[in-house]
């Protein structure tokens, strides 16, 4: 009987390792460059460099770190006015982009964390929930 138990559980862990592994192993594993490239290429260029005076970098930006509570709301809802990203202002509007749901928007913000010359800190979803929820209660008011 002790036997059969054991045999059960590794067999449940092997289970349990394959189905974790799809997860992460999925047809979206590329999901957040094919978005970006989708959606943000278009203007911030391929590579990131943005368009000369008109449209900001995103490789190597400081806006990404200094403003990252704000990332979530920016992609989903747009922005107007002036920003400064490296030291450079900055005036062209960005469209929203709100049919995109959180997880798509957490992809496209952790290929941009994590590629373009950049190396920063990784999004999580509830990380981005709660951005988009405070944005949202913003937009309400």
């Amino acid at each position: 009987m002790l036997i059969k138990t054991k045999i059960l559980l590794y067999v449940a862990g092997i289970a349990a390792l394959f189905t974790l592994t799809r997860c992460f192993y999925s047809d979206k594993q590329n999901e957040g460059e094919q978005l970006y490239t989708q959606y943000c290429a278009n203007c911030h260029m391929d590579d990131g460099s943005g368009l000369r005076n008109l449209i900001p970098p995103l490789a190597g930006a400081d806006y990404l770190e200094n403003h990252r509570d704000d990332l979530a709301c920016i992609i989903q809802h747009g922005q107007t006015g002036n920003i400064v990203v490296n030291g450079k202002n900055y005036n062209q509007g960005m469209p929203a982009f709100e049919h995109l749901k959180p997880g798509q928007i957490t992809n496209i913000l952790n290929y941009v964390q994590t590629n373009l010359g950049n190396n920063n800190p990784r999004f999580t979803i509830q990380e981005v929930e709660k951005q988009l929820r405070k944005c949202r209660h913003l937009l309400e008011d």
